[in-house]
């Protein structure tokens, strides 16, 4: 095992036909690779054997969460450097003979060692069964993301308790989004430009499908004086936003659920907010999440839809989610390129009225929680567990980077019940908001 590092390295580069972008520290203190790069630190040789038995993403998380593998020094640097191309066998150069495959596998095979690796980390989503985005599975999904702890949460998105990205004033996905603008005003803003897109008055019906933590409809009633219901599967989140209704006395006038929207037969509503829910909802229900909350809205009313969107796919029957998101974050979630959200929602009876892309602001959300997770990792892993801190400060990192290459988009899409007469409600400059 002497100058495991340099044997590792070679062994990568050359089954990649290209030089390997980071430096490598093993598990026996050698090091090898380019001078003054991230190093990627494999911790023990089970990493490699993880490797081994599941080539690809999915391997290499399962070693990250299990703490096999790390990355010292600029954890953007490293990822930046790791992804994409850099595992893409350049077209010109061929493909290793069957020979040099072999003994390739043969060398990872002594480096690794000849056991099986452990058992995926208890992180790993598992025993899933039956029909994806049924309610039962639905529950469960969501209860693996959501249900880690608020605690925890409120670590990572700070005192405004918001999972989705904030409005910043000013800067871009170089910049800091304003330099006095915190990460608790940029989210108010962001709940406040809801409101104002809604077009909220008092009195009004505001229903918010997946309502988190309860900050929108807060929001909404405390500084527009709608009534609001904000459903849920999470009942983490439910508890935790009812407990901030009761504590700023709005009890009357906020109703917190744990339903699904598919449940909600209480309608209609002046408008609906759906705010980073309709990830969740994948694409074969989309038209019947788009059919529900148009019933769900009076003629005239608004729908906010704010989702992430990926770049449409050459092939898109070929399009699979990632194993890492699905596995350890998101499990069941999917993207959807925005044109298709869009044609959904207007063949569903909505008409679409406007679309602001957030996409650099998610980036600079990303990167506060990412900010706020690293400030204190010891109290992020007592609270949800070292192996989910490490999921979230991974899963978000990248995120940051994905939004910041235009990788991944988000959009705010306004869209209204236009009933018969035509007359939609908006002012001819919509961007106003007023």
């Amino acid at each position: 095992m002497a100058q495991a590092a340099a044997r590792l390295v070679r062994s990568v580069e050359r089954a990649l036909g290209t030089p390997l972008p980071v430096r490598v520290r093993a598990w026996d203190g050698s090091e090898a690779g380019p001078p003054g790069a991230p190093t990627v630190v494999v911790r023990h040789r089970r990493a490699l054997r993880r490797l081994l038995w599941k080539p690809g993403e999915l391997g290499l998380a399962r070693a990250w969460v299990a703490g096999e593998l790390d990355i010292e020094g600029d954890l953007y640097a490293a990822l930046e450097r790791l992804a994409g191309p850099v595992w893409e066998r350049d077209a010109d150069t061929p493909a290793p003979a069957l020979a040099d495959r072999l003994r390739l596998g043969r060398e990872l095979l002594a480096l690794a060692g000849p056991l099986p690796p452990p058992p995926p980390p208890r992180e790993e989503v598992r025993g899933r069964t039956g029909l994806r985005h049924t309610l039962h599975r639905d529950r469960r999904a969501i209860s693996h993301h959501y249900d880690v702890g608020n605690d925890f949460y409120a670590l990572v998105l700070g005192p405004s308790m918001v999972y989705s990205c904030a409005y910043w004033d000013g800067g871009g996905s170089d910049g800091d989004g304003g330099a006095t603008t915190t990460l608790e005003e940029a989210q108010e803003a962001k709940l406040d430009l809801v409101c104002r897109k809604l077009a909220l008055r008092p009195g009004m019906r505001l229903l918010d499908v997946g309502c988190g933590w309860g900050s929108l409809v807060l929001h909404a009633a405390r500084e527009y004086g709608v009534r609001a219901v904000g459903v849920t599967l999470s009942r983490e989140q439910a508890t935790y936003a009812r407990k901030r209704v009761a504590e700023a006395g709005l009890a009357d006038r906020i109703d917190i659920r744990v339903q699904d929207y598919r449940r909600v037969d209480d309608g209609p509503y002046d408008a609906i907010a759906s705010v980073g829910m309709a990830e969740h909802v994948g694409a074969a229900r989309y038209r019947r999440y788009a059919d529900s909350l148009y019933t769900l809205l009076r003629p005239g009313g608004r729908l906010l839809n704010h989702q992430i969107a990926r770049r449409p796919e050459p092939d898109e029957e070929a399009y699979e989610t990632d194993p890492f998101i699905d596995a350890y974050v998101f499990p069941d979630g999917e993207l959807a390129p925005v044109g298709r959200t869009v044609t959904i929602l207007e063949e569903a009876g909505f008409e679409v009225r406007d679309l602001e892309s957030l996409r650099e602001h998610y980036a600079l959300t990303l990167r506060r929680w990412v900010a706020n997770l690293e400030a204190d990792p010891a109290r992020a892993a007592r609270l949800a567990g070292p192996g989910r801190a490490r999921v979230w400060r991974l899963y978000m990192a990248a995120s940051a980077l994905a939004f910041e290459r235009n990788r991944i988009g988000v959009n705010q899409v306004l869209a209204v019940r236009t009933p018969d007469s035509g007359a939609s409600g908006l002012p001819l400059r919509t961007r106003d908001w007023r």
